[in-house]
């Protein structure tokens, strides 16, 4: 079955990471920022160029943030339950 001539193909492509895994930040308060971007899906284009000839990529990527106050404390309600709390909405952003 041929694709229409409006499409471009894909080959998925696997990968690993290289480098540090976050980047951080420390503002001025002393709260720390770190930054973590991941790769969802890498494709390389099978039936199309770049207008120079370099390959045509397909790249999706996701952002997620993780603030950590300088105490470093945050609460749970006492009636979430004992074992089951988790850092509230504001420690964690994706």
């Amino acid at each position: 079955m041929s694709q229409p001539k409006d499409k471009i193909e894909f080959k998925m492509l696997d990968y690993k990471r290289v480098g540090q895994e976050h980047v951080s930040f420390e503002l001025e308060d002393g709260t720390i920022v770190k930054v973590k971007v991941d790769l969802d899906r890498a494709g390389v284009a099978t039936n199309h160029t770049n207008p120079d000839g370099t390959p045509h990529y397909a790249i999706n990527t996701s952002v997620k943030l993780y603030v950590i106050p300088n105490n470093r404390t945050f609460s749970v309600d006492k009636t979430s339950g004992k074992g089951k709390s988790s850092p509230p909405p504001s420690q964690m952003f994706s």
